[in-house]
């Protein structure tokens, strides 16, 4: 399929010579996209890859730091001379940064520690201040980056408040710029879109758009294994968060910039999936893309096999490899984190290699009554909440049914689905044995998926076992 390209005016209204722009700013935009060729097969839908890397920032956070900065300046929150002030994962920053050296503002980021080095340090090198704030701590903790970078913003005169998180602003720039790019480039004729949810601009924008030309177009968020979306898409509940190694996707919070109500799946993956996918696009398709783009092509490959031959999908790849230089394309760091094949403890296949039990679950409708009975029989205390086709919704817990009936809230002919949980402590057969025991530390048993159905439950005691004959 041929990829259109597309002219654009500059700021002035008058036609500019092709590829030459007033300044760096007005080369947002217009990437290009691309067909994967090895990583899917001949049976396998067609694939293409939007190349949000290559923005001059090199992400597609300067769509949206453009379109926000270009609003609060239009309507006077932000004045010359002023501080922009933003909690980060390193991209938006950069972009902020990139606008604040153009247009002439002071820029103060705060970020998480589990950034990469480089993501500071190119804060930095635009001339951005930076504080660098503790990971595990819940969003409303005054540690957090959110809450530190409001205390910044309520010390700083003539502060601006982007507040990517949660403005409407950030799904408009994605609805008025991503979105109908993307759909004119392809001339509409794609059937799925893939894309990462973070602050969700990107997918409710650019998904919003997709479904007013389109309403047959299905949009897959793509969400890491920890973090609380793909749990509240399916169940409404907002379940606990754990700490995972890819950056700039996934939150610990539902954020006001994330619009469900246009999204039709949310798969989920996991750190190794990520990184590998993210390291094989460099070494097989020659596209150098950050962990965060390794997870949405992971989640276009899986559906690829699935719909089969004849369907289109597209993702979008958010930004470059070159931040990730010392993470996940370093040999040793992936092999520190058991994320390389090689000799070792093992995995979670091996864990269950040779078992013969059968998984026990439930249905969606299912009577508490019912559910209470199978769990007596098979002397459990919890089971997957799965659809008619087999895929994960929640965990139904024992403490659930218990609280529910004790409170008088439900009866035993009562439907199960209220007290559906999200599911916790997801893994893949591919989890190293050192990424089960950090589940362990904050959940009793680990949920075995492949792909969107849960095929198996792991233990503690499973683990003691295997260990104790290997």
């Amino acid at each position: 399929m041929a990829v259109k390209t597309a002219r654009f005016r500059c700021a002035t209204g008058l036609a500019m010579p092709h590829n030459v722009h007033d300044n760096i700013l007005s080369a947002i935009g217009n990437t290009p996209i691309v067909k994967l060729n090895k990583l899917v097969g001949p049976n396998d839908a067609t694939v293409y890859v939007k190349l949000e890397f290559m923005n001059p920032g090199g992400a597609i956070k300067d769509r949206m730091a453009r379109h926000i900065v270009d609003k609060a300046e239009k309507d006077g929150r932000l004045k010359p001379g002023g501080t922009i002030i933003e909690n980060t994962s390193g991209n938006t920053g950069f972009a902020l940064a990139m606008i604040a050296a153009v247009r002439g503002y002071k820029s103060t980021f705060t970020m998480p520690d589990k950034m990469s080095s480089e993501k500071v340090n190119r804060l930095k090198a635009m001339g951005a201040q930076v504080v660098v704030t503790p990971t595990n701590v819940p969003a409303e903790d005054p540690r957090s980056y959110y809450e530190t970078a409001k205390r910044l913003v309520r010390e700083t005169p003539g502060a601006f408040y982007p507040n990517q998180y949660h403005t409407p602003d950030n799904i408009e720039a994605h609805y008025l710029s991503t979105g109908p790019e993307l759909y004119s480039q392809l001339d509409g004729k794609f059937d799925y879109f893939v894309a990462g949810l973070g602050t969700g601009g990107t997918m409710s924008g650019a998904g919003k758009y997709f479904k007013e030309k389109n309403p047959a177009i299905q949009n897959v968020g793509v969400d890491p294994i920890g973090s609380i979306y793909a749990g509240y898409f399916k169940t409404g509940k907002v379940g606990e968060s754990h700490v995972y190694k890819v950056e700039g996707i996934g939150e610990d919070m539902v954020c006001g910039a994330m619009d469900f109500k246009v999204v039709d799946q949310v798969r989920q993956v996991d750190d190794r999936q990520s990184f590998v996918m993210a390291r094989r696009l460099a070494r097989e398709e020659g596209i150098f893309a950050g962990g965060s783009s390794g997870s949405a092509v992971h989640v276009a490959v899986e559906l690829a096999k699935e719909v089969g031959k004849g369907k289109t999908i597209v993702a979008v790849l958010t930004d470059s490899g070159n931040a990730y230089i010392s993470k996940f394309f370093s040999d040793e760091w992936m092999k520190d984190l058991g994320y390389l094949e090689e000799k070792g403890p093992g995995s979670v296949k091996d864990i269950l290699a040779g078992r013969t039990q059968k998984l026990v679950t439930t249905g969606k409708g299912e009577k508490i009554g019912a559910v209470i009975e199978t769990m007596k029989k098979h002397g459990i205390s919890q089971m997957p909440v799965v659809t008619a086709d087999g895929s994960s919704i929640g965990m139904i817990h024992e403490y659930d049914l218990l609280n529910g009936l004790i409170g008088g809230n439900y009866k035993m002919t009562d439907a199960i689905d209220v007290l559906v949980s999200p599911l916790q402590g997801v893994v893949t057969p591919e989890t190293s044995i050192p990424a089960l025991r950090q589940v362990f530390a904050n959940d009793n048993v680990a949920v075995v998926r492949e792909g969107q159905k849960v095929t198996a439950i792991v233990t503690k005691i499973d683990l003691i076992e295997y260990l104790a004959k290997s």
